[in-house]
């Protein structure tokens, strides 16, 4: 960022001003959480409205000292992982109908239909699975897999680039970052499946608690940070992306990848301001069974 000029200087300036917008309305959503919402919920829901800000600073940091590119990436990729789909899947879909026990009674003669999307949304005379506690630790080990994995990946990207070993930009069949990046690709096709799984089981009943724009805002959180990312990034490598000295191609389609991240970040988390300060009715407890409620009539 050395050699801006004046409409470098001011594009930094309002990009940084975003980012610093973004992280204060996320503050105030953290003082709105801790006043309005219940305390089962409000850590889960801190997380999931930190996703934004989160990588929008990142970007930020990354786009002012690009040095530390690998770091932030990294520092993203820890947050996206184990905030953004483990909340996904436990929040989304089973804290909203009111925990784990009250889900599967809802559900109990209910099956999961696994003929979706981004596995098997062609196999559509897949039979469907009961849904059980088994199932449901299936689906969670689907999702936390890629938690796991890829911030571990991710580390030994840095640790391999620090040894001179490792280029994000050296997308050829011998350097690491082609492998990495296609064994991360996979990671993410089987945590979406699980949570693809989910949804569709939920969604008409969550209806009322604005499931489908809170699912929308974390595929796009997904695919801006990482689709979006290794676009920019095999555009840059192929000289899509022309140079303008003194930056590079690889260099520019980095600092693209970051301002595009500054300014999408800030609109999600505008928007996800709105969807989470709606206030929605619970759920009303499942309909009991004829022994529980002869039960409940013979009780105190």
């Amino acid at each position: 960022s050395a050699g801006l000029d004046l409409a470098g200087i001011f594009l930094f300036a309002i990009l940084t001003l975003m980012t610093l917008i973004a992280n204060l309305v996320f503050v105030e959503e953290v003082v709105y959480i801790y006043r309005k919402i219940p305390s089962s919920k409000r850590s889960i829901l801190i997380w999931i409205n930190a996703a934004a800000p989160v990588i929008a600073t990142t970007s930020c940091i990354g786009m002012w000292i690009p040095r530390s590119t690998m770091f932030t990436d990294f520092t993203a990729a820890v947050k996206s992982s184990s905030w953004h789909f483990l909340p996904l899947l436990h929040f989304l879909p089973i804290k909203e109908c009111g925990g784990q026990k009250l889900f599967l009674r809802r559900f109990e003669n209910g099956r999961f239909k696994i003929s979706t999307g981004p596995c098997c949304c062609c196999c559509l005379c897949l039979p469907g699975v009961r849904i059980t506690r088994r199932t449901l630790l299936w689906l969670k080990l689907g999702t936390f897999q890629f938690a796991f994995f890829r911030p571990v990946l991710m580390f030994l990207s840095i640790v391999l680039w620090t040894n001179g070993n490792y280029s994000p930009y050296n997308l050829s069949l011998e350097g690491a970052a082609i492998w990495i990046s296609c064994f991360i690709g996979v990671l993410t096709i089987i945590a979406l499946w699980p949570i693809g799984i989910m949804f569709q089981q939920v969604r008409t009943l969550l209806n009322c608690k604005k499931i489908i724009p809170k699912f929308a805002l974390y595929q796009f959180i997904l695919i801006l940070s990482q689709l979006q990312a290794a676009i920019i990034n095999i555009l840059a490598m192929q000289r899509i992306i022309p140079c303008a000295p003194p930056l590079s191609s690889s260099a520019r389609g980095a600092y693209m990848t970051q301002q595009l991240l500054i300014m999408e970040m800030f609109l999600i988390t505008l928007i996800s301001r709105v969807v989470y300060r709606r206030r929605y009715d619970d759920l009303g407890p499942p309909e009991s069974t004829p022994e529980e409620g002869r039960d409940n009539k013979e009780a105190p």
